[in-house]
């Protein structure tokens, strides 16, 4: 099986770079690219979008339908890690075998138990991975200080893609990096408490739907899937400005979705599929 998964990548790729053959050179001023289809984005993004960033109106109108399906394929990601790596009706057979480690919830006190011994029966003991290690104290601080700024930050990159570098992957990777830093420097199941697993997968879910639906919308109202001309009645502005709007409310859903899976796939590779105590 092996031989022939390598046969395959290794005649996929050898196909890959015979047609990277035709392909202009990198930088071409010349390119069929570079004289038709940039100057037109460049020239009319802010004529026809309202949107100064012209990497931002590319992205979520020009070409929305290769962006609708990176977010797809972004969802994808975190539903076949799940699958994949998710320890679902395992985790008693992997308690069974190793020790197990108890931490009293007042003194800090940890209780080691072998496998097959007997568990602290007072409810002032919560149960702790084998790996477990206590946060430290200033960076547990100083990280729970800094995740306010960070979401902020995201928050303020999805918004303002429009006119600045940003947009909705940027903004989705920095929200999602602010609860792993949460569960890095305090315990994934603390982190797992605040944004739990069904949450991460309806919203990573909702983030999909947000964007397609939008354009089945469009549809809707008579116009073509994407074509944001057809919200300037529901949005009570003119055509121009709804599609400014429409990019911003698909931005919106990319933000969740790349969000919400980074934290998804993050917490079932961090904790090995068990939801424990993670990194």
């Amino acid at each position: 099986m092996k031989i022939i998964g390598l046969f395959i990548v290794v005649l996929t790729g050898g196909f890959l770079i015979y047609a990277a053959a035709d392909f202009p050179a990198w930088g071409d001023p010349n390119s069929p690219a570079s004289l038709h289809v940039s100057p037109y984005y460049l020239e009319t993004t802010v004529e026809l979008t309202h949107v100064p960033n012209a990497v931002t109106s590319v992205v979520a109108d020009y070409r929305g339908y290769d962006t609708m399906f990176e977010t797809t394929v972004i969802f994808t990601a975190g539903v076949v890690c799940f699958f994949v790596l998710r320890a679902l009706g395992r985790k008693g057979l992997r308690e069974e075998s190793q020790e197990r480690l108890y931490r009293h919830v007042l003194t800090g006190v940890t209780v080691r138990v072998k496998a097959g011994g007997k568990i602290p029966e007072s409810s002032d003991f919560q149960r702790i991975d084998v790996s477990w290690t206590p946060p430290d104290l200033i960076i547990k601080t100083i990280c729970r200080l800094l995740v306010p700024f960070i979401q902020l930050f995201g928050l303020y990159v999805i918004c303002f893609g429009h006119y600045s570098p940003g947009g909705g992957f940027q903004g989705g990777v920095i929200l999602g990096a602010s609860i792993i830093v949460y569960a890095i420097s305090t315990d994934l199941r603390s982190a797992v408490q605040r944004f739990r697993e069904k949450t991460d997968a309806l919203l990573a879910a909702t983030g999909v739907f947000i964007y397609a639906g939008t354009g089945a919308l469009c549809l809707l109202l008579g116009f073509n899937f994407l074509d944001y001309h057809a919200l300037a009645p529901i949005l009570f502005v003119d055509r121009v400005m709804a599609r400014s709007h429409g990019i911003f409310i698909v931005e919106v859903g990319v933000g969740i979705a790349v969000m919400s899976t980074m934290i998804w796939i993050y917490n079932v590779l961090a904790s090995r599929g068990h939801y424990d105590e993670g990194l």
